[in-house]
Parts: structure tokens; sequence; C-alpha cells
């Protein structure tokens, strides 16, 4: 299999950018289809390995994962591009989506589009669920951690760090004890992939992915730099205590403790941002979460609408709309600017560890939980999209989501195609029945 050009991959990440919607399940369905089985860029082994490094962050898993892929493809410009494109799509869509919102009031021809986009959305996520739960899976003790990971999130509510950690543990201690069963499934299929991917399970660790102390402070120095230079322009510019200082401050420890994916944060933001920064009120934060859930890219992009209603309601001496821009702007670059240190930093130190029989054993269980959480959010987004009102089937739900399941998986309809009709579908059902 060819190495693909730059070019090539900027491409990809390109459009990832504007059909990455669904939330993490969707975005890592998205690329687990493009970059395994249809491009073969990455192994299954690798894609997975990469995946469960990136669960353990704070962040957004899914952008991460495509900052590791895109670094591992081409070096640093790759990764400052995969992971840069992941969300620029959605930076300028939800801007203009913020500024008619607070221009005009609500859009329903944009409800309208997502309604038909939401169960496109859950059939992709199903359809990613199994294909890896296949793969993953690949004896009774896999099977078990994942049936457990999801009987603890989903009845239980047990927090998914502290899932993901104890599936960890019990990988460690599993390789040691019954090796057969952790690290089989660890190994499983990796004898044929060097040769049909271009990264493939048996490759030698590459070049620009090994450590040293050297890069690791000059990866510190320019992230932790670039992170907060904005932050502390605007204070030298407005005033310390202005609106857009404590935006940078407080989305930065944001940014440092959103383990969990995005819906374990957000109560957190939103009860910072509603009742003690007072920048918007609470209607107006799930207005703002029903606007970052049209867009694609990561759900935290909320934080952006966040950002340009504080900006908006709070301008200082700005003209409101620049308050606003600055404040999304601000706030979307402390959020995900941390991602990049994370990745440039840790995974070289991660590639050097996939040999390692005791981490692979505790990446392979982890790799089990996390199709058990998956398999959780995939649910839940499901029974929201079915079930929107108390209980009453949505039936255009159902035919829409059947359609898209049945096309990917019998005819492999392209995701792209599928995302778009599916809006379409919405917005022309919506304007009969209006």
């Amino acid at each position: 299999m060819p190495h693909p050009t730059f070019l090539e991959a900027l491409r990809f990440w390109l459009k990832l950018g504007f059909i990455s919607f669904g939330g993490p399940t969707g975005q890592i369905a998205i690329m687990h289809t493009e970059l395994v089985e249809k491009r073969q860029w990455l192994s299954e082994t690798r894609f997975l390995h990469a995946l469960n490094y990136c669960m353990l962050l704070p962040g957004p898993e899914a952008q991460q994962l495509a900052t590791y892929a895109g670094w591992l493809l081409h070096k640093t410009p790759g990764g400052i591009v995969a992971g840069a494109l992941f969300v620029l799509p959605s930076i300028f869509i939800l801007w203009g989506l913020s500024y008619v919102y607070v221009a005009f009031g609500k859009i329903n021809e944009i409800a309208a589009i997502f309604y038909g986009l939401k169960p496109a959305v859950m059939a992709i996520v199903a359809f990613a669920v199994i294909r890896i739960g296949k793969k993953a899976l690949k004896n009774e003790v896999m099977w078990t951690i994942a049936l457990l990971a999801f009987v603890a999130i989903f009845f239980f509510k047990i927090s998914f760090p502290l899932i993901i950690l104890s599936a960890g543990v019990i990988g460690f201690a599993g390789g040691k004890v019954w090796p057969k069963k952790f690290l089989m499934a660890a190994n499983h299929g990796a004898k044929n992939s060097a040769a049909t991917t271009v990264i493939g399970d048996e490759d030698e660790a590459l070049l620009h992915t090994k450590p040293s102390l050297a890069r690791a402070i000059k990866v510190c120095a320019v992230c932790l730099g670039l992170w907060w230079a904005p932050v502390f322009l605007c204070g030298m510019w407005q005033s310390w205590d202005s609106t857009l200082v404590r935006q940078g401050i407080f989305f930065s420890k944001a940014a440092m403790v959103t383990f969990g994916g995005a819906y374990a944060v957000l109560p957190y933001v939103a009860q910072k941002a509603v009742e003690d920064y007072h920048w918007l009120s609470a209607s107006q934060m799930l207005d703002g979460l029903g606007l970052a859930e049209t867009t694609p890219g990561p759900l935290i992009m909320v934080v952006q609408f966040v950002g340009f209603l504080g900006g908006w309601n709070h301008p200082g001496n700005l003209p409101p709309l620049l308050a606003a821009t600055l404040g999304a702007l601000l706030t979307t670059w402390v959020t995900f600017v941390p991602c990049f240190l994370w990745i440039f930093l840790g995974a070289p130190h991660i590639e050097q560890l996939r040999g390692n029989k005791n981490l692979t054993a505790a990446l392979t269980s982890i790799t089990a939980a996390v199709v058990g959480v998956v398999l959780n959010l995939a649910i839940w987004f499901g029974l929201h999209v079915l079930f929107p009102n108390d209980g009453a089937v949505d039936w255009f739900a159902v035919i829409v989501s059947v359609i898209a399941f049945v096309g990917m998986w019998r005819w492999n309809w392209n995701i792209v195609v599928v995302v778009i009709g599916s809006g379409l579908v919405g917005l022309i059902y919506k304007s009969i029945i209006v």
C-alpha cells in the first residue's frame, strides 16, 4: 500500500472536518471506516492503540485521535493539519449560527436539517460499534470486559475515567496471570497487517515517533507559549479583569479536566458560565448545545457559543460583535491548543511502548471497555433520537436510520452521501408537514 502524500491526507482531513457529526462515537466511527477499512492508512491495532491513549486524555478524544493519526502519517505538520482541520469548519459554521442566533433568533431550517441528520448519525454509530466490536472482542474475556463496562456506565452511572482505569488494571494483571486471553486478543491478525496497510502492526517505530528530552522541552515551550500568549495579550490590551481574560483562564482550566467527553464536563461549564460569570442564561446554554450538535466537529465546541455570548453580553469598551468574535476565538483556542500538547508530548512514548506486553494487555482491556462505553453512548443517542417525546416513537427517525444502516451495510454507501442526504430529507420532510 503506497504511503499517502501530504496533499492526499490534507484533502481527507478537510473532508473529515465537514462530515464529523455525531459526537465522539460518530467521529471515531467515521475515522475507523476511512482510515482503517477504506484507505488502509492505519492497521486495526495501530488505530485502537492510538484511540486507547486518546481516551485517557482530557479533551475531545476524536480530535486528538485525528491529530495522532496525522502525526503518525506526516510527522508534526500532519498532526497540526489533522487536528486543526477537524475543528476549523465548525468554528466558522458555529460563528455564523451564533451571530444569526443573537441577531434573529432560532432558525427552523437548521433544526429541520439536524432532524434528518440525527437518525443517520445513529446508524453510522451503530454500524461502527458492530464493526469495531467484531475486531476488538476476540474472546470471552474481552466480551465480558465490554459487557461490564456497558453495565457500569449505563445502569450504575460510574464515571468514564474510573471504568477505563479499572479496565487497564484488569488488563495489566490479566496479561501476567492469563496471557493467552489478553495477549492473543491483542496480537490477532498482526502478521498480515503490515503488508496491507501503510502503517501496520509489525512496522518498527518510525524515526519521527522516537521520544527525546530535547523534543519534549521544545514541544512544551511552543505549546504552552501558544496556549497562554493570547490570554496575556488580551490582559494587556483590555484589563486583567475583562471578560476575555476571564474566559481564557476559565476555559484553560476546563481543558485540563474534561475527562470522559463533553457531556461529563458540560454541567460544570454551564454552572460556572450561567450562575457565576453570567455570560449567558440557562436557556441560551441549552440553545448553544443544540447549535453545537448541528455542526460537525466535537460537541465541546459549545464552549465557542458560550464565549460568543459572553462577549456579546459583556462587550466592555468593544463593539458587541467584535467582543463576541474575540471571545469565541479565544475560548476555542484555549480549549484545543492543549490537545496538541498532550499528543505531541505523550504519543512518542506511547509508540515506544507499543511492543511492551504489560502495556499491550492493559490497552487491550481498555479497548474492550471502550467498546462497551461506545455502545452506551450509541444507545443513549438512539433512545433520544427514536423516542424524543416521552416514549412516543418517531417513525421518521426509525425509517431514516434503518435505510441508512442497510445502505452502508449492504451497498457500502459513502458516509458523506448518507450525511448530506439525510439532512436534505429532514429539510424536505419538515417543510412538507409544516
